[in-house]
């Protein structure tokens, strides 16, 4: 019985502490995580975001963290809901919602942002959360 229950402690820390999904490995999965809900990491990729101020829609795309030439694959991003002030500043993001397909695509549709911004007065980023409102 201590074995079965050290076991489950020891499996419940390790399944607690991966609290998201790297680009990488939404990437690996393709459409089998088409209509789940995750939570992703990733980098902002520069200068991808497209702002539609009437319809208040916010597409950007997203690379794995562990991409340090920002060569590899990329998340395109889809969120409904305002766009957050700084950002055009934002270095990383996490973000959740779900996969979907659009035109023949994999899209990750967000309903919360986590952005974290480098700031030019503090040593560590500051963090703006944003929710859909959709």
């Amino acid at each position: 019985l201590l074995i079965v229950l050290a076991g489950l402690i020891v499996w419940a820390t390790m399944t607690a502490g991966a609290y998201y999904l790297t680009v990488n490995e939404i990437v690996g999965k393709g459409d089998t995580i088409v209509g789940e809900r995750v939570r992703m990491n990733g980098l902002v990729v520069a200068d991808s975001d497209t702002w539609d101020e009437d319809n208040h829609v916010l597409r950007f795309a997203v690379y794995d963290e562990n991409d340090t030439a920002g060569t590899g694959d990329q998340v395109p991003v889809v969120f409904y809901g305002p766009k957050p002030d700084n950002f055009h500043r934002a270095a990383s993001a996490i973000i959740e919602g779900e996969m979907m397909e659009e035109n023949s695509q994999l899209v990750f549709k967000a309903d919360t942002l986590l952005l974290k911004c480098p700031s030019r007065y503090e040593e560590e980023p500051s963090e703006i959360f944003v929710k859909s409102e959709r």
